[in-house]
């Protein structure tokens, strides 16, 4: 197997066997994914040395306008895309087996957990996994310690408060908040192209 046919075995949702020829792959991935993250994490990088290194991490070129405040973990990698001018604070954690797109002008707070893959729930299955992707659109704003679950788009202009575990997948210029999410308030944007808030009823 290689890397591409692992990750065409991903993006098409089918359960990852336990033990299995991909299985092992995705392992191999999650150690190469260490490597470079223990990099980034251990000691100080411009930010122009940490763009090369998650370049480098995720397989394919990062736009200049990227920044990453480290600590940053993932135990894959190369399932990942970064849109433009995508900002990321300290302490995130993705798991990005089942696929991680985000879009540009993306902002990730502190301690943010990004979790693409389920295990099934018959006991005798429980190190299958699912992986589904999680797709973040054009200008959404991750509150600090929230978590996004597997399959989930937030759409754009959307907010995650802090702290919420998103399940559903979020309307665009929508407010969530709380465990699991709900709507909050909706944005609206007038005339002038300013966006306004209304608080759901």
């Amino acid at each position: 197997m290689n890397l591409q046919q692992c990750l065409d075995y991903l993006n098409s949702g089918r359960t990852v066997k336990g033990g299995s020829e991909v299985h092992k792959y995705i392992h191999k991935l999650s150690q190469e994914a260490i490597r470079i993250c223990m990099e980034i994490n251990n000691t100080h990088h411009s930010t122009n040395e940490i763009r090369v290194l998650m370049s480098e991490l995720i397989g394919k070129p990062i736009d200049e306008t990227f920044v990453l405040f480290p600590p940053f973990t993932t135990d894959c990698g190369k399932n990942i895309t970064f849109g433009k001018r995508v900002f990321i604070n300290s302490g995130c954690r993705f798991q990005d087996q089942g696929g991680i797109v985000i879009g540009d002008d993306v902002l990730i707070g502190h301690n943010v957990v990004l979790a693409t893959l389920n295990h099934t729930i018959e006991p005798k299955n429980r190190k299958d996994m699912i992986p589904k992707p999680i797709i973040i659109e054009r200008n959404v704003w991750i509150g600090a310690n929230a978590t996004v679950l597997s399959g989930v788009t937030i759409g754009e202009n959307s907010v995650v408060a802090a702290g919420a575990v998103v399940t559903k997948n979020v309307a665009k210029n929508t407010i969530v908040g709380g465990v699991p999410a709900r709507i909050i308030k909706t944005i609206e944007e007038n005339e002038e192209n300013k966006n306004t808030v209304r608080e759901r009823q």
